[in-house]
């Protein structure tokens, strides 16, 4: 899908940001290479069984033709295939990374208000 670059009217760095890293998964995918360096198409799948097969490609696929990651596949049968983030994706870490500390407290926010509602 072809990229395009905002010129910068109010808001475009962050639309420029979310274009790359919008989609339900591809944060998720992200956060899975963050914390595993290398992934292999079959261990994201099962890390994210709410991810179809078809999807988890997809997603792949847009993060590999935007240039954050990188696909190696091995000759091998049957066949394995390697992702892991580019130099550029890297950039994008302290993003997801934050992404997942304003989940956390979120999270922990959303519980709290929850057993105030219940009595637990």
């Amino acid at each position: 899908m072809k990229r395009q670059v905002y010129n910068c009217q109010a808001g475009c760095p962050v639309e420029s940001t979310l274009q790359i890293i919008s989609g339900k998964w591809k944060s998720v995918i992200w956060y899975h290479f963050i914390k595993n360096d290398v992934c292999h198409f079959g261990e994201l799948q099962r890390n994210m069984k709410d991810c179809s097969h078809r999807m988890l490609a997809l997603q792949l696929k847009e993060l590999e033709s935007d240039g954050v990651i990188e696909k190696t596949i091995y000759p091998v049968m049957p066949p394995k295939t390697d992702y892991k983030l580019t130099a550029f994706g890297e950039t994008l870490i302290p993003v997801i990374k934050s992404m997942e500390e304003w989940g956390t407290y979120y999270n922990q926010r959303k519980i709290a208000k929850d057993n105030m509602t219940t009595g637990n």
